[in-house]
């Protein structure tokens, strides 16, 4: 767990998170858990607790997203080990928000990648069909991957040249915004396959999200109909922020590394990388939807707020 990692809770959106702090239990539950992991027959015993009452309490804060809870094996079945995701809980009101015509956007279809490395289970498809060959990592030089609405790869990377528009603006470039629909991948589907996806902009690595799992329960709200149940169906819109006061994923502080470290003025292209790394702690692969499929018709979306 990541010393710096703050959670920012907005009192005027968040009720459910504000709900389920105002409880003395589950106060002292993740107080226990932002230093250590354990298992609800551990937190019963340490609390004194029937092990129902500390299981409805770990239900509500995972629910508020405050805890994270993955299953393990154990002597007897599976068990549900518990976590914070956060050290520091920061309750803010949200800032005025900035205009939309105090911001650029633009828009990167997923394909149009200018460098990549990919490792098997890999591939790229569009609207129509597979592109090249599945589990071939050539295939993403094939030109028709201009066309892609869907790629995956379990680990490696995509890079793309975004334009630096902030170069052709009087104004000061105050905060960057990156969001994109991603899960984990793995052959078939699993919705608890986790996945540590990092992005990296101008070669800084701002930090990384963990994908819960590669979702196939129902099909993708765009995905088409010749691309088969057992695929990949959707996934998650992730935004990444960066400011002067650090990296954040959907208002989770997930670094120091801050929009001046990003030498943003001195480049004619802002260039984004994407991907999993080999050495990480949950080594679940990626799939990046595009438009066409998954449940948000859009590509890469980069958005410099002024």
């Amino acid at each position: 767990m990541e010393k710096d990692k703050i959670l920012i809770v907005n009192p005027l959106s968040d009720i459910d998170k504000l709900k389920a702090l105002a409880s003395e239990q589950r106060v002292m539950l993740l107080d226990v858990l932002r230093k250590q992991s354990l298992n609800i027959n551990e937190l019963a015993g340490m609390f004194s607790l029937p092990q129902s009452n500390v299981a409805t309490n770990i239900g509500i804060l995972e629910k508020a997203g405050l805890v994270c809870a993955e299953k393990v094996n154990a002597k007897r079945g599976n068990q549900k080990r518990c976590s914070t995701a956060f050290t520091e809980l920061l309750i803010k009101f949200p800032e005025e928000k900035i205009e939309k015509s105090d911001s650029i956007d633009v828009e990167m279809p997923i394909g149009i990648f200018t460098n990549y490395a990919a490792s098997p289970p890999c591939g790229l498809c569009s609207t129509d069909s597979i592109i090249g060959y599945l589990d071939t990592p050539d295939s993403f030089l094939n030109p028709d991957r201009l066309k892609a609405g869907l790629l995956w790869m379990g680990s490696g990377f995509v890079e793309y040249k975004f334009p630096n528009n902030s170069k052709y603006e009087s104004r000061k470039l105050q905060k960057l915004e990156l969001s994109l629909e991603l899960s984990s991948e793995t052959p078939g589907t699993n919705k608890t396959w986790l996945s540590d996806i990092t992005i990296w902009i101008n070669d800084i690595e701002i930090g990384s999200w963990t994908s819960p799992g590669d979702f196939g329960d129902h099909r993708g709200a765009l995905t088409p109909s010749w691309w088969k149940l057992e695929g990949s169906q959707y996934g998650l819109l992730k935004h990444w922020i960066v400011t002067g006061e650090g990296s954040f994923v959907d208002g989770v502080r997930i670094s120091g590394i801050c929009l001046n470290e990003l030498t943003i003025p001195e480049h004619h292209s802002i260039r984004v990388k994407i991907g999993v790394k080999e050495d990480a702690q949950h080594l679940g692969g990626m799939n990046i939807f595009g438009r066409g499929f998954g449940n948000y018709d859009q590509g890469i979306m980069l958005r410099l707020y002024f």
